[in-house]
């Protein structure tokens, strides 16, 4: 395969994310630092010439040769001539607008639950996704709440917030049409200057060995930072149909769960393997008017 980009043959130039790279990086990355930034830019954008990551992260095009191999091996990307593309084997990530149409009742249910979490005051974390969306309706719904400051790189719950009393921070980087969210080094560091009461964390899956995953690095970097900064719960909000999923990038441990709010459609049984790894687990459903119960002994 060979790579073509830019107009009449000519390779394009990096965009605002490789600019924006080279302002903040130190002088020398190691391997480590440069596959992940790899990994960003080819989430976004895809494809990547060997040149344009040379000259974003500083390294001869023999050193983006050896990182491109490595990372191939690790079945991330897929090799090209003159660069590389992101692999096909690579789970992928369901469009912003394709899961909204998934389990949409169950969502609302689990926002009304999470949002019922939140106290006046609290500074609140939420991450991209469709029920984390649901969290911040509920929490526009909610009469007793005027204070509170939301914090996101969810750009669908920044616009669904414009008429609340609340302060609205959206973390500035670089944007992802498929999540519609903002992501990267920008948006990491923004949110390392925040300490907030709780963080509600959409996930693409939940499992009892490998936590809470996502197919996506960069959303998965700044869902880690988020569970960071949280000094109060970490609150995972997700539907019965991501338990048992295991995607490619891990967010958190259960170990760093306080709370798992979940529709009933989730078994006792896992219920209860859930209670035993120390999560509290909040069923959400129209039986208790969406606004949760702790889920009895099963």
């Amino acid at each position: 395969m060979i790579l073509r980009s830019g107009g009449a043959g000519r390779p394009s130039r990096p965009p605002v994310l490789g600019n924006v790279c080279r302002i903040l990086m130190p002088k020398t990355l190691i391997p480590a630092q440069r596959h992940r930034m790899i990994r960003e830019y080819l989430e976004i954008h895809q494809i990547v010439r060997s040149s344009v990551l040379s000259e974003m992260l500083g390294a001869s095009e023999a050193t983006i040769r050896r990182d491109l191999e490595e990372l191939e091996r690790l079945g991330v990307v897929e090799r090209a001539y003159g660069g590389a593309i992101l692999s096909q084997r690579m789970p992928l990530e369901p469009a912003y607008s394709h899961s909204a149409l998934a389990h949409p009742e169950e969502k609302r249910w689990i926002g009304r639950a999470a949002a019922a979490m939140v106290k006046d005051g609290d500074t609140v974390l939420l991450n991209s996704g469709t029920t984390t969306t649901e969290v911040l309706r509920a929490l526009r719904a909610r009469t007793d709440l005027s204070n509170l400051i939301l914090v996101t790189n969810n750009i669908t719950i920044a616009c669904d917030a414009r008429e609340t009393p609340f302060e609205v921070i959206l973390l500035g980087g670089a944007f992802r049409p498929r999540a519609v969210s903002t992501v990267g080094r920008f948006a990491n560091d923004q949110l390392r200057q925040f300490c907030a009461g709780i963080c509600f964390i959409g996930v693409d899956g939940i499992s009892l060995k490998y936590g809470c995953t996502t197919p996506s690095s960069v959303e998965a970097e700044i869902a880690k930072t988020m569970v960071d900064r949280t000094r109060g719960p970490a609150v995972i909000v997700a539907d019965h149909s991501k338990w048992g999923v295991v995607s490619n990038f891990e967010i958190a441990s259960l170990e760093q769960v306080h709370t798992l709010v979940v529709d009933s459609g989730l078994s006792p049984e896992s219920r209860a393997e859930l209670k035993a790894r120390s999560v509290h687990v909040v069923l959400a459903g129209p039986e208790s008017g969406g606004n949760g119960h702790d889920h009895p002994e099963p």
